[in-house]
């Protein structure tokens, strides 16, 4: 996640729930834990506990407006969350303040408490289609509020797709339908997030507890609080998942009733049971894993020829990986076919960029993939051969796209600026390198690419990452050889 000199602040427009499990203690909660300031402006008190909601007093609108006025004047937030609005006058006075508003606004459609209370009213649901969501950039409705919101029933994962589009109709930029709901008997819990134009499934495994309260407000606070800290909304989403994820794990009963979702500390520290699984179609059990690289891929140059792999392979690299590009077939083909006899001469590990049909027919020991190339390649052609398969990653949206193909290896950056290849990713920095390491050790090999040179080379594999991929480090190397010799022993030393 980004860092900035000047404060990270959020707002939380919500209600108050007096048993501290959702609204914006929730929300506040969840503020903390990803390192931003929260602020609130509060819409209503409830008098509530883990059995259930006693009472609702709504702020009046003269006090309300004083705390968005204070907010405002003082404290402004990167990106707002919208919880609970019980009546008419409330959406249209939040309405009226957010039209001079330009950050960004997710808004949780609170109707209905996890004990069936009603926390908004009929006129309040009108309005907050006809004049809340669309000013939203993304909504995220669970069951209940989805059908109350379309005024039909949903069944199916095909009828969550189909009101996602129908939901957008309303104006919002994006909508995430929570599956928290659906298939209670499943083994996983999906959401379904669309904008109209893309649209993805984020599924992980069904948590076994009672303990939910203040799950949607938890996710929806996550999703801003990522949005406060310069995430892409695809990223948020699954940071946001992954901190719920975690929270119901850790919730326990704190009263009689159901206990509230746990807020688990910085969602850096998440483990990857957590990180769920992001795919274009509906949730499946998930293919089989490729087969490993047997450990550490160490130091990994990347290069354009089979004359560098011979002269790399002779020094001692035992993992290399051929990118050719801008080449005729016929002269791509015959590297490759080259780079695998030599790779079989050396007992190389050699993984071929992007061309997966021609490392198939010369059975090469592995392929590389961009994202860019997930839905065109036949990966499970690519299984079926035994080879294995690394592929780049730049984002947490990518990783929890590369989780569901259980890759060989996940190749992460750029960590540093590089003129190699042109990114629209800027670079990630050693802090994040070191985060996504700790999420993605206990489960894949990895390696760092991106900028890594001989100095900064240590400080990458400090991060547990486990190997660096190389370009111009080594092509562009005054002494090659002198390099690949320091570089090896320290990969050898890490």
């Amino acid at each position: 996640m980004t860092d900035s000199r000047s404060p990270i602040i959020a707002w939380t427009i919500a209600g108050s729930d007096s048993g501290g499990g959702a609204g914006i203690q929730a929300d506040l909660a969840t503020f903390r834990d990803f390192g931003v300031h929260g602020c609130s402006a509060i819409t209503a008190l409830t008098a509530q506990n883990s059995l259930g909601v006693t009472d609702i007093a709504v702020t009046p609108a003269s006090h309300l407006l004083a705390q968005l006025s204070a907010l405002r004047d003082d404290l402004p937030a990167r990106a707002v969350k919208l919880g609970m609005l019980a009546d008419a006058a409330t959406v249209a006075l939040v309405s009226d303040f957010l039209e001079n508003y330009d950050g960004a606004v997710v808004c949780d459609p609170v109707m209905i408490s996890t004990s069936g209370s009603m926390l908004q009213d009929a006129a309040g649901g009108r309005l907050l289609r006809e004049r809340l969501l669309p000013r939203a950039d993304l909504i995220t409705p669970n069951r209940p509020e989805a059908e109350a919101l379309l005024g039909r029933t949903l069944h199916s994962r095909a009828d969550v797709e189909a009101a996602a589009a129908d939901l957008l109709r309303l104006g919002p930029r994006s909508v995430l339908i929570k599956g928290g709901h659906f298939g209670e008997d499943d083994a996983l819990c999906a959401d379904y997030w669309s904008d109209g134009r893309d649209a993805f499934w984020l599924s992980g495994p069904r948590i076994a507890t009672t303990h939910t309260h203040g799950t949607g407000c938890s996710l929806a606070a996550a999703i801003a609080a990522g949005l406060a800290r310069g995430l892409a909304l695809p990223d948020a989403l699954v940071l946001a998942k992954m901190y719920v994820s975690a929270g119901l794990r850790s919730a326990r009963a704190l009263g009689a009733g159901p206990g509230p979702v746990g807020h688990v500390g910085a969602p850096t520290r998440i483990g990857i049971e957590d990180l769920p699984v992001l795919s274009r179609a509906a949730p499946a059990p998930p293919a089989p894993a490729f087969a490993d690289c047997g450990g550490d891929l160490g130091l990994y140059p990347v290069v354009d020829s089979a004359d560098w792999i011979e002269r790399l392979l002779a020094l001692g690299i035992s993992t290399i990986q051929l990118r050719v590009k801008d080449k005729p077939p016929a002269v791509i083909a015959a590297e490759i076919e080259r780079a695998v006899a030599l790779s079989r001469r050396y007992g190389a590990r050699l993984f071929i960029n992007d061309y997966w049909q021609l490392a198939i027919a010369h059975g090469a020991y592995g392929v590389h993939l961009g994202q860019e190339d997930l839905d065109s390649a036949d990966l499970d052609a690519i299984r079926r051969a035994g080879l294995r398969l690394g592929i780049s990653n730049h984002s947490y949206y990518e990783i929890a796209r590369a989780h569901g193909i259980r890759p060989s290896y996940m190749a992460l950056g750029p960590i540093f600026p590089t003129t190699t290849k042109m990114m629209k990713f800027s670079d990630q920095g050693l802090d994040q390198l070191r985060d996504w390491a700790n999420l993605l050790r206990p489960v894949y090999t990895l390696t760092a690419i991106g900028g890594i040179n001989r100095e900064r080379a240590p400080a990458v594999l400090d991060t547990g990452v486990g190997s660096c991929a190389m370009v111009s480090a080594i092509t562009l190397a005054a002494d090659v050889d002198g390099e690949v010799e320091h570089l090896l022993r320290l990969h050898a030393q890490s």
